[in-house]
């Protein structure tokens, strides 16, 4: 028997579930919670939030969070601080095998950290070019060089999978080539497809045929494929991601409530559009009017994601051990972190 959860992933107030939250993390339609620094305090607090959020929902619940690392980082104290990608691009342009390894180590570390106090998702790594064009993603990404980016994700995400957690693509097809930022305006990119293909479309289809499990679309219109932003474009998310590059996995809007997604004042019509175009699931934040808004209007039946795809995100936290820090690899690639000025 397969058991499906909800498509819709919601945002928390603060730093312990209030009464209302726990009304809507039982809504069918929900499949769990994204994190900000709002909702931390401390380790011990944090593991104490993922446990209730669970303990909440009759099905399993996904726990995510963007810990990047740099400007991108939700958890830091307590937490091994970061660095952005962009310093293993720096890094591999003079020592390669360094900046593979340390890259390496890196994910395994972050993802170690978030798997030990219950969150199953870092949403990392970021595969957008760095050409020094948008400023939203400037050092979050590893290289202006495909090939580059390639390599140094590929080595993050192995890291990543050896403690346990899934790997996530952003922002598909690429966001390096907009000067605007889609949380506050909507950025459109004029090339074409051929355009793309040869630059930003590479790493993506180079981390999915080595593994990635999920891929965050981009809130970009790049008018000469189609006048929708991907996160709402069947053609590329069903053309172009699954058929040309044959992508299995599971696809995720960005922030539904971000300027970029604003395609009606109905929260309900942007979930419902993201949904038809294809996302699994559908991220909405930072709104609770408008989560409720949706949750209330959405038919549950029809915003549902396979146990197929949504265990592929589940976290392995059979691999926990509240001892980590005691590992020699964690110590000293924690002491190499330390020692940069990020």
């Amino acid at each position: 028997m397969t058991s499906p959860i909800g498509a819709l992933i919601i945002d928390l107030q603060g730093k312990e579930l209030t009464a209302e939250e726990r009304e809507l993390l039982a809504h069918p339609s929900v499949g769990g919670v994204i994190l900000f620094t709002r909702n931390y305090e401390s380790r011990a607090q944090l593991k104490n939030l993922t446990k209730t959020i669970r303990q909440s929902r009759s099905k399993p619940s996904l726990i995510l969070v963007d810990q990047e690392g740099g400007r991108v980082q939700r958890f830091i104290a307590e937490f091994t601080r970061l660095p952005s990608m962009a310093y293993f691009g720096e890094t591999y342009d003079t020592d390669p095998d360094s900046a593979l390894q340390l890259a390496k180590d890196c994910g395994w570390l972050m993802a170690l950290e978030l798997l030990n106090v219950g969150v199953d998702l870092s949403l990392a790594p970021v595969l957008d070019l760095n050409k020094g064009i948008s400023s939203v993603i400037g050092k979050r990404a590893f290289h202006a060089n495909p090939s580059h980016v390639i390599t140094l994700a590929e080595s993050f995400m192995s890291g990543m999978h050896e403690s346990g957690m899934a790997a996530t693509g952003k922002h598909f097809p690429g966001h390096g080539s907009v000067v605007l930022d889609s949380h506050v305006a909507m950025p459109v990119d004029e090339r074409s497809l051929t355009e793309i293909e040869r630059e930003d479309l590479i790493p993506f289809s180079g981390l999915m045929q080595r593994g990635m499990k999920a891929i965050m679309a981009a809130h970009i219109i790049f008018p000469k494929i189609d006048n929708l932003a991907v996160g709402y474009s069947k053609i590329w998310l069903q053309t172009v991601l699954r058929k040309q590059l044959g992508f299995k996995g599971v696809i995720f809007s960005d922030d539904l409530s971000m300027e970029g997604a604003n395609i009606s004042k109905q929260y309900a019509d942007r979930v419902q559009a993201a949904r038809d175009a294809g996302c699994d699931f559908t991220l909405l934040c930072n709104n609770r009017a408008g989560t409720i808004q949706a949750l209330d209007q959405l038919d549950p039946s029809a915003h549902q994601v396979s146990q197929a795809k949504w265990s592929a995100l589940q976290g392995d936290f059979s691999r926990v051990d509240d001892l980590y820090q005691q590992n020699p690899r964690w110590r000293e690639t924690q002491e190499t972190l330390m020692k940069k000025a990020w």
